[in-house]
């Protein structure tokens, strides 16, 4: 994916200051334009297996009462990030929260009450520059973590990923600028929880297996879903999802793939369409005997497949058919489930013979 220069996006953002000084000069209420990023405007491609933003579009306009505050958190956002730019610094999302977050002299509000009020608006910033966080100069939190036999070069220094113990390498919001400069692995092995990971790393299952463990810790981070698109696409290794058996894991799993649809405007750059699903799954539970260690289903968790199946791109007979086997039984398996067998047993047996046995889902 092309990056386009700093000037180039300082520039694009100076533009959306000019407009609102045009309006503010020929008596019009200064508006912003951008993407509706809301479900109904995401649509899934098929012939790419890609969600993406439609065409949509909303206003942000300083004198409807509604949008007032939120104009003017864009405007500290957008102002912050030129700034960034033109300084050639780079901050941590947490950092411009701190930064813009003030008294307005005169009043008793705050510029920003939460990081939750200006995260929306750096990507709502993405989306009207045609412009990503890391070219506003933005970084999220390091949030990932990756185990493998792999080296890369990384700001001059050289950094052997199967020698740094338990702790591995953090894998950082910013990753285009490594360089791959040896890897003996045979596949990335993506693993949602830091619990599972840590027993794999235990049990050395990437150093025997010839594989590359990439931690999520949860929800897959934007630096860790780039990473894998990068390990798939630059080295050319198949990669595999393994999370827990439930509708949370199930859209991990579908994140890492298709997008998600919150950043639905940067799936070609962080989604990875040929991985496939490792497990966990219903079929497990039986094939492995792991019905005494389920959990049962919750309202919430009802409710969650529903909204699965209702999504385009889970309407693929095999995922219709592991989500409803799920709501039947009741039940879903958490990948800590497979402990009930013995400690090694995952490292041992569960996941070699799943991909010896190709047993994966699209």
């Amino acid at each position: 994916m092309k990056f386009e220069t700093d000037e180039f996006v300082a520039d694009r953002i100076k533009k959306l200051g000019e407009k609102v000084t045009t309006d503010i000069f020929s008596s019009t209420s200064p508006t912003f334009n951008l993407p509706v990023r809301a479900a109904s405007n995401i649509h899934y491609n098929k012939d790419d297996g890609l969600l993406y933003l439609g065409t949509n579009r909303s206003t942000r306009d300083f004198f409807n009462f509604a949008h007032t505050r939120k104009f003017m958190q864009t405007l500290l956002v957008a102002s912050k990030c030129k700034e960034l730019i033109e300084n050639q610094k780079t901050a941590s999302i947490r950092e411009l929260y701190y930064e813009l977050k003030h008294n307005i002299p005169g009043t008793k509000e705050n510029t920003f009450e939460g990081q939750d009020e200006s995260d929306p608006l750096i990507e709502d910033l993405e989306t009207m520059t045609d412009s990503l966080r890391e070219q506003l100069h933005l970084k999220a939190d390091s949030s990932g973590i990756l185990f493998g036999k792999l080296i890369i070069e990384d700001m001059g220094d050289r950094i052997d990923c199967s020698k740094l113990g338990k702790s591995g390498l953090a894998i950082p919001s910013i990753v285009d600028d490594y360089k791959f400069l040896q890897c003996d692995a045979d596949y990335v092995l993506v693993v949602e929880t830091k619990a599972m990971v840590d027993r794999l790393v235990e049990e050395k299952f990437h150093l025997e297996n010839n594989a590359i463990l990439v931690g999520l810790g949860g929800q897959a981070a934007r630096g860790a879903r780039r990473l894998i698109k990068l390990l798939n696409e630059r080295l050319k290794l198949p990669v595999y999802v393994f999370t827990d058996g439930d509708p949370w894991g199930y859209y991990i799993y579908s994140v890492v793939k298709t997008g998600s649809m919150n950043l639905a405007y940067e799936s070609k750059r962080l989604a990875t369409p040929n991985c496939r699903f490792l497990g966990m799954t219903m079929d497990d539970v039986d094939n492995f005997s792991l019905h005494k260690v389920t959990e049962h289903l919750k309202d919430v968790d009802k409710k969650r497949i529903n909204q699965l199946l209702s999504y385009e791109w889970f309407k693929k007979p095999h995922w219709v058919k592991e989500l409803k086997a799920m709501l039947s039984k009741g039940i879903r398996i958490e990948q800590q489930a497979l402990a009930s067998k013995s400690l090694e047993f995952v490292a041992k047996e569960y996941l070699p013979q799943k991909i010896a046995k190709k047993d994966f889902i699209d």
